[in-house]
């Protein structure tokens, strides 16, 4: 009895349950992202992104308003984002392939995050054929609470850390936050 306990604790404590962060300013804050996002407040008209595409081999993100480049934004991806195409859950790869973002989440563990389509309908056949379950829940996220305040940015944006995930700063989250809306199509390229 005494290992379960101790499990809990352990899941509790790198899982991101504990309770909110105390950060200073606006990072984390969830009710105040969800009272923008209930008044439609979550979106610039001004700054629309109407395409992302994200270069795994170069760890970069490209984002497009009429078919022009506004902005490139360094990422991080999958720990094993380098071994190729996700090919089941767990397998800490970023997928490839084309996808949309299908909605915006309030993060308490990673500010915000755009949550992308994956799995699509070919992600799922492939994982069918070889016998596995495809995963799910990539998103585009900004920083871990440790790293609120960006002064951790360089250390993180130098390698890949997620579970297949791609992350951002929490200030270029902000810019996606209000510059791409629900059904922006995203392509994520070797």
């Amino acid at each position: 009895m005494r290992y379960v306990g101790v499990f809990i604790a352990f899941m509790i404590l790198f899982s991101g349950c504990s309770k909110q962060p105390k950060v200073k300013g606006k990072y984390y804050d969830i009710k105040e992202c969800k009272k923008e996002m209930a008044l439609a407040e979550d979106i610039d008209e001004g700054e629309r992104i109407d395409m992302i595409v994200v270069y795994k081999s170069k760890r970069k993100m490209e984002l497009y308003r009429d078919g022009e480049v506004v902005d490139t934004l360094p990422v991080s991806l999958g720990k094993n984002a380098t071994k190729g195409d996700k090919i089941r859950q767990g397998d800490y790869r970023t997928p490839e392939g084309q996808y949309w973002i299908r909605r915006k989440l309030c993060s308490q563990k990673y500010y915000r995050s755009l949550c992308i389509s994956y799995p699509n309908a070919n992600d799922i056949q492939q994982a069918r054929a070889r016998g596995v379950k495809p995963g799910g829940d990539i998103t585009i996220h900004a920083q871990p609470t440790w790293n609120a305040d960006g002064n951790g940015d360089k250390h993180t944006l130098s390698r890949n850390w997620t579970e297949g995930c791609v992350a951002v700063t929490n200030k270029a989250m902000e810019k996606l936050w209000y510059a791409v809306r629900e059904g922006v199509p995203i392509v994520i390229k070797k």
